[in-house]
């Protein structure tokens, strides 16, 4: 393995690359700031970046997966799938099975396609209004209990008041019994 795929490479590679970013953006605030030494950092992570870039571009890009160790098929160009396991032996391969199962995939995917739509309408819903909503239906809620306590006070009022007219109805009929004895008394007496 050589060092430019070596893992210490990659770290310096990516530390380099930070540190010019670094220079940049420290030129780009000093300037916009008008901080001295602002173009002195700009030309300087400049050029960094750009000789990194350079490196960058002369080197090669990585190569990060390594499958043909796993299956040494894929490194030769045309290789088909009988050669992939590399005992030579042939696959078999149920395409049936393999059809059944991505039908399957395809169902769940499509099921979970309509769950993240109805999220999606959950979520575009305005409820910046319900906490004012939900206290006028408290405050409704507690005004319609008193309410109802004050119509029960007022049933027990009226059947006292009820009462209390029965008793006067009977005095008054007591009363009208004792004053038509006194006029007839008085009519007894003038004659």
């Amino acid at each position: 393995m050589s060092f430019v795929h070596s893992r210490g490479f990659k770290y310096l590679k990516n530390l380099l690359i930070g540190i010019g970013a670094a220079l940049i953006m420290v030129g780009a605030l000093l300037k916009i700031e008008s901080l001295p030494y602002a173009s002195e950092f700009l030309t300087i992570g400049l050029l960094a970046e750009a000789a990194i870039f350079l490196f960058l571009g002369i080197i090669g890009p990585d190569k990060d997966y390594y499958w043909e160790k796993l299956y040494p098929g894929l490194d030769k160009s045309g290789g088909d799938l009988q050669h992939m396991r590399g005992d030579g032996a042939n696959l078999d391969i149920n395409t049936g099975k393999m059809e059944g199962q991505l039908d399957g995939m395809l169902g769940e995917l499509k099921v979970m396609s309509n769950s993240m739509s109805s999220l999606k309408a959950l979520q575009e819903v305005d409820f910046s209004g319900t906490g004012e909503q939900v206290k006028r239906m408290g405050d409704f809620y507690t005004n319609l209990n008193e309410a109802m306590a004050n119509i029960n006070d007022s049933i027990e009022d009226t059947r006292v008041y009820k009462e209390q007219l029965g008793a006067l109805n009977k005095n008054l009929g007591s009363l009208n019994s004792v004053y038509g004895n006194i006029l007839s008394a008085m009519g007894n007496i003038s004659k």
